[in-house]
């Protein structure tokens, strides 16, 4: 098993800038690909980034040059820098993580962007 724990989320204004946070805990060694996806209010919910274990990254084509993933291997973290951020990207903003043999989900944490 993989515990996620989002951290970070809160309300910004259109604009400002948000870093989230995910810890991972549990069976760590046996994660591979991490990264972030979001739901807003009804509708699905819809990959933001990803990064593999080696750093590769890839991202949502509507929102690459705003939002940044990177990850720490050493403390088993991701992070998501997001810039400039508009009321569209208001969303619960979900961590992912993947292992040869499952995927699990954190909890989820709310940004609400003001316009």
């Amino acid at each position: 098993q993989v515990q996620l724990v989002e951290s970070g989320g809160g309300l910004v204004q259109a604009g400002g800038s948000q870093r989230l946070s995910c810890a991972a805990s549990g069976l760590i060694l046996s994660i591979n690909t991490m990264g972030w996806y979001r739901q807003a209010p009804g509708k699905q919910r819809d990959v933001v980034a990803t990064i593999t274990e080696g750093g590769t990254t890839n991202y949502a084509d509507s929102l690459k040059g705003r939002f940044t993933i990177s990850r720490d291997n050493r403390e088993y973290m991701i992070y998501l820098q997001m810039n400039d951020l508009e009321p569209e990207d208001t969303a619960v903003y979900f961590c992912y993580a993947e292992t040869a043999m499952d995927h699990y989900w954190g909890q989820g944490t709310q940004v609400t962007v003001s316009s």
